[in-house]
């Protein structure tokens, strides 16, 4: 199993800044992906943005050049900096991991508790 652990969620003024964390921990031989997701009130849940084990990363139209989502292979962890905030970034953000387990080589897909962040005035 695979145990997520996210932090930096909050209340920021528009145009402030905010960056998660989300620390992997378990029986994990290998990380392939790890992303972080939202959902709105009333709305369902997409996807920000997934970083890929070779780097690689991909992110929705509506945080382009805003968002930067980082890795720090060691501590397995993901990391989704937030500038330039908008009300409508206004979510709960879910981080997710993708992996293979220890020992059965089982494939995980996990997902945090969720954090909440608030952009307002």
């Amino acid at each position: 199993q695979v145990q997520l652990v996210e932090s930096g969620g909050g209340l920021v003024q528009p145009g402030g800044s905010l960056r998660l964390s989300c620390a992997a921990s378990g029986s994990i031989f290998s990380i392939n992906a790890m992303g972080w997701y939202r959902q709105a009130l009333g709305k369902e849940r997409e996807l920000v943005a997934r970083i890929h084990s070779g780097g690689s990363t991909n992110y929705a139209d509506s945080v382009k050049g805003r968002f930067t989502i980082s890795r720090d292979y060691a501590k397995n962890t993901v990391y989704l900096q937030m500038n330039s905030l908008k009300p409508e970034d206004t979510a709960v953000y879910y981080c997710n991991v993708g992996a293979w387990e220890a020992g059965t080589r089982n494939a995980l897909d996990a997902w945090g508790q969720g954090t909440l962040v608030t952009v307002s005035s």
